[in-house]
């Protein structure tokens, strides 16, 4: 990360390099006697959460302003959608039948990462959970185009680690869903949501909540795939019932494929939603 250093006083990393080589004594070995801000036993305590919190949401928003990221293209999906070379290891026959979307949503990646890089690769990055799945097509897609994309992973009880077409430098990784959340959205200019499961879900109705009740600009929100969200989601009874707006339904378009997808974000008046 950038150190932008432009005061005269001496540096907090000079200290914590300088606390390492300090005389062994009873006193120095003491957890009291440890720097606050190396401290990690301090620094996980219960009453620190807010402390971490503002950490989780500074470190990637520090960087990707240092990269000079202005807009991001979000890909949601399901982590266990294998590529269509591995359908076979599908752990139902459904699975792999959706394995060609992820397909789509690296041809999807490709296409916009090829559009952001004609801004410098500042504008329309794309950005996924960094993980497996749909997720991966969409940073290896980035990948194939010669561009940037961002991870944004989360420690989860068993062993994972980020798919290997993420951007190094841009591969985060979080222990709050909430500030992960943020990241998410913070630049989002178009949300593609492909099937997935609890997570997927999770994500997409969050954010079609914000958009809903104005806490967040209007913005495309994409679904690929009609048939498994028409499925899983009744989406005109929630109209029919009340329990939303029949506008509401507006907020989402389906697609089958890349090519449609990018056409509507490329039809999108962002100047007047």
């Amino acid at each position: 990360m950038k150190d932008d250093t432009t005061h005269s006083f001496r540096h907090s990393r000079e200290d914590a390099q300088t606390a390492k080589n300090i005389p062994d004594t009873p006193q120095t070995r003491a957890p009291a006697y440890r720097l606050a801000y190396t401290d990690v036993d301090f620094m996980l305590r219960d009453e620190l959460r807010p402390v971490r919190l503002q950490l989780e949401l500074l470190k990637p928003q520090l960087i990707m302003d240092e990269r000079g990221i202005e807009s991001t293209i979000v890909m949601f999906g399901g982590a266990r959608i294998p590529a269509p070379e591995n359908k076979a290891s599908a752990k139902t026959e459904y699975l792999a039948e959706l394995s060609g979307y992820y397909e789509e949503a690296r041809s999807f990646a490709r296409a916009m990462t090829e559009r952001s890089m004609q801004e410098y690769g500042r504008e329309n990055v794309i950005c996924t959970g960094g993980g497996p799945g749909v997720m991966e097509a969409g940073n290896r897609g980035a990948h194939e185009a010669g561009g940037q994309s961002i991870g944004l992973n989360i420690v989860l009880p068993h062993e994972q680690a980020p798919n290997e077409f993420v951007t190094p430098d841009l591969t985060f990784n979080f222990h709050y869903f909430a500030i992960r959340k943020m990241h998410f959205l913070m630049r989002a200019r178009a949300v593609c949501v492909f099937p997935g499961g609890f997570g997927t879900l999770d994500e997409m109705f969050e954010a079609l909540t914000l958009i809903q009740t104005g806490r967040m600009s209007k913005i495309p929100f994409i679904l690929f795939g009609r048939k498994f969200w028409e499925e899983i989601i009744n989406w005109d009874r929630l109209a029919e019932a009340g329990t939303i707006s029949p506008e509401d339904l507006e907020l989402v378009s389906f697609v089958e494929t890349a090519k449609e997808a990018v056409a509507i974000i490329d039809g999108w008046d962002y100047d007047n939603c």
